[in-house]
């Protein structure tokens, strides 16, 4: 397994969730998953090429170019649902409508930071995809290419919902990320005493960050 230099893990872990700040009218189902992933990066790309020290002292430009675009591709719901695990059902509406909305934010805050701290080569969606188990579920391989050359595999789980092809997991440099999350969250419910609304207000992109580091130097 590749070891993550902790700068890009920061950089893998933002970008690997990029794919939540997809356009809807780029995901139309007619096209093949890889294909969403690939015209979609490049143009989320394209919007800060030339732009990282603007963006840089004007993050909140690049926060919301970033929160805007995540209504329509993403379904946290469902995403929030997963990490929070077993906890889900017990939890009350509020507290699952506040953790989605929590567990949202660190996304755009992680993304927004690794976009404009980082640099790297190429981001590159690999021509060679492994076909699809069912109609409704894809994953799609790519690779984050470091300045010295390294490249950092990353896949993306997707399934087909409402007629759009959506992000439901990303797997990035071997460590699952829903898995980590997942893992987090359970481990910080048994902490906190199953104290849901101390664990959201908890809830860091930072701790994400260290869980995915760890997970990739074992």
């Amino acid at each position: 397994m590749i070891l993550l230099h902790a700068s890009f893990r920061r950089l893998l872990l933002g970008l690997c969730l990029a794919l939540f700040g997809l356009s809807s009218a780029e995901a139309a189902p007619e096209r093949s998953p890889d294909q969403v992933i690939r015209d979609s990066i490049d143009e989320l790309m394209s919007q800060i090429e030339g732009r990282k020290d603007y963006y840089a002292d004007n993050l909140n430009e690049l926060e919301a170019l970033v929160d805007a675009s995540l209504d329509d591709i993403a379904d946290f719901r469902y995403i929030g649902a997963s990490v929070m695990g077993r906890y889900f059902q017990n939890a009350s509406p509020q507290q699952r409508s506040r953790f989605v909305d929590t567990f949202r934010q660190t996304l755009i805050d992680t993304y927004t930071k690794g976009l404009v701290t980082f640099d790297y080569r190429e981001l590159r969606v690999l021509d060679s995809q492994r076909p699809p188990r069912h109609d409704d579920q894809a994953s799609v391989a790519m690779e984050v290419v470091a300045m010295d050359g390294t490249a950092y595999p990353v896949s993306y789980t997707m399934r087909l919902s409402d007629g759009e092809w959506k992000v439901v997991n990303v797997i990035v440099n071997g460590i699952n990320l829903g898995l980590t999350f997942r893992n987090q969250f359970d481990q910080a419910m048994r902490e906190q005493g199953r104290d849901y609304d101390a664990v959201i207000n908890n809830w860091s992109p930072e701790l994400a960050a260290e869980e995915l580091e760890e997970g990739g130097n074992s």
